[in-house]
């Protein structure tokens, strides 16, 4: 039996991060599923679909390499909806810190009574990645920083394109 896993997010942009808790989800599933979150009321700075692109050329071959089939997709109604949907039985999120177990336990319950047969499991974020966020990293790029430490460095590529100045 496949044991799939669904992690959400809105990966604007794909950081290291992203990568850390999907590394570790590949020791308890066969199958990922990356679920990129779309809302009408968010303005990213990558569509969809060059997220999507993203996160197939950064995590592809990291999940291929563990023997882990990736799929990437979009949804934008509730995540034990796209677990369902997609056949998974896990949900896996990251923990950066307190702040993050506290919001996440709220939303694992929550996921929990409206979909009991979908578990949350958590993982730790590595030191290395702990203070790195997605609005961060937008917030250097935008500013012209360097943010090679923090993201892959095609979506390094990609940000500096975004916010090439004249």
């Amino acid at each position: 039996m496949t044991r799939t896993a669904l992690y959400t997010g809105s990966f604007d942009p794909v950081t290291n991060g992203h990568l850390d808790v999907l590394r570790q989800a590949c020791s308890v599933a066969d199958r990922i599923v990356v679920a990129i979150g779309v809302h009408p009321s968010k303005a990213p700075i990558f569509p969809a679909e060059e997220r999507a692109a993203m996160l197939q050329a950064v995590c592809g071959p990291i999940l291929q390499g563990r023997g882990v089939a990736l799929e990437v997709v979009t949804f934008n109604d509730l995540a034990v909806e796209a677990a369902r949907r997609h056949g998974a039985t896990l949900i896996v999120r990251g923990l950066r810190d307190g702040s993050d177990f506290d919001y996440e336990v709220q939303m694992a319950s929550m996921n929990a009574a409206m979909a009991p047969e979908v578990q949350t499991l958590f993982f730790p974020a590595s030191p290395a990645v702990r203070p790195i966020t997605a609005t961060l990293v937008r917030q250097i790029a935008g500013m012209g920083g360097d943010v090679s430490a923090f993201v892959p460095g095609l979506v390094a590529e990609h940000l500096a394109a975004k916010f090439r100045r004249p």
